[in-house]
């Protein structure tokens, strides 16, 4: 599973065969969640709220950057990194 972004700890990667709706999975210290584009959690059991917080900061800055992944992702194309927050 490739990763988008790395920042304060935590990973974000994006898989090329997922379903919908959109979204993006990020890692912290053992903790996962499953985020949409607006950066709110969907699932998971990440429980920090700083890294919550820092996830939906920075998906609000790269929303678009996160659609053009998920669309070359849908086609089996090879995601783009995104700039880490900081």
């Amino acid at each position: 599973m490739p990763y988008v972004s790395m920042f304060f700890g935590i990973i974000i990667r994006m898989f090329h065969n997922e379903h919908n709706p959109s979204h993006f999975h990020a890692d912290y210290q053992g903790q996962r969640g499953m985020f949409n584009f607006d950066g709110e959690m969907i699932k998971g059991n990440l429980t920090s709220k700083t890294s919550k917080r820092l996830i939906k900061q920075w998906a609000l800055l790269h929303k678009t950057e996160l659609q053009d992944n998920w669309n070359k992702a849908s086609y089996g194309k090879q995601i783009d990194r995104i700039a880490p927050l900081g």
